[in-house]
């Protein structure tokens, strides 16, 4: 059974949204969707992959645009971001959260984040494989050296164009 304001699946018997504290307590024929419905929900302009939390589709000029205004501060925002949905679309567990991946970047003044947008590759590959699309062996590469020659912003508008993809 799922939430029906934010798509959290509740434990058995669960009256209230461990998530968002909803009363789902509504008669048991109103409460079931279909599985496909509980596997891909649309809620504000995100996809719900039968996650908790959805992966949004953001629009990657406004990214560059608000982290040109803010001197790069957004850039960090938007890093936390991708980090988040990455580890939620690729399923990885042991993946950084999207804080440590900030907070790595700042504290080894952008070393780690080279590493992390290697990984990020990775991880955008086994979300697409997930999904049944085609692999981009050379996505992991590409990110990092973009990043070592200082367009990591470039890195960044081609992860959030595959997890774009991944939430049509």
């Amino acid at each position: 059974m799922y939430c029906k304001k934010c798509g959290q699946e509740l434990p058995e018997g669960g009256k209230f949204c461990p998530n968002c504290g909803t009363d789902n307590s509504v008669a048991e024929s109103t409460r079931e969707n279909t599985q496909e419905n509980q596997q891909q929900t649309v809620f504000n302009g995100t996809v719900n992959q039968g996650n908790a939390n959805p992966i949004s589709n953001r629009s990657i000029g406004l990214c560059i645009l608000l982290s040109v205004i803010t001197c790069g501060i957004y850039a960090y925002v938007w890093l936390y971001q991708m980090a988040e949905d990455l580890k939620r679309a690729s399923g990885d567990a042991n993946a950084p959260s999207g804080a440590m991946v900030v907070l790595l970047s700042i504290v080894t003044c952008g070393i780690y984040m080279w590493y992390w947008l290697y990984k990020a590759g990775e991880q955008v590959n086994a979300a697409k494989t997930a999904r049944g699309m085609a692999e981009d062996s050379n996505a992991s590469i590409i990110y990092l050296v973009l990043a070592i020659f200082g367009f990591a912003i470039v890195s960044y508008c081609l992860i959030q164009n595959e997890l774009n993809k991944l939430t049509a």
